[in-house]
């Protein structure tokens, strides 16, 4: 290993400070294009979690599957029951369709006997929080 003499030293510190005010950071300006599909998913997303309601109450969901299919039963179930809040809930990778906002567990299941006429695959939940 060599050691340098004080004058090099200090010459190649000289010769590193003026290189490193020399240097530059990239400048320029950054374009970023997206598929305008993606905001139109954006836009549907934030519709379903501003839907989203969660609290301590039962809901019954009567559909879990696609997106267009989940919107059908939606608009079929509003439609044939106007005393019902519905809302469709995203949970990837499946839509599922929340009906209902049920005080106690047994007001739920009195309902849950009328849907599942129409709904065989209906049934209770209790969303968490």
């Amino acid at each position: 290993m060599t050691i340098l003499a004080p004058k090099q030293g200090l010459f190649l510190y000289v010769a590193l400070a003026i290189y490193s005010i020399n240097l530059h950071s990239q400048e320029g300006n950054l374009t970023i294009t997206q598929d305008p599909k993606f905001e139109q998913l954006l836009n549907e997303k934030r519709k379903i979690n501003a839907s989203i309601t969660v609290n301590d109450r039962y809901k019954i969901q009567i559909y879990s599957g696609d997106s267009e299919t989940s919107k059908r039963n939606l608009s079929e179930f509003r439609r044939d029951n106007k005393n019902f809040d519905g809302t469709i809930v995203f949970s990837t990778p499946t839509y599922k369709v929340w009906i209902g906002n049920f005080k106690s567990r047994i007001e739920a299941e009195r309902n849950l006997i009328e849907f599942k006429k129409k709904y065989p695959n209906a049934f209770l939940i209790k969303p968490n929080k």
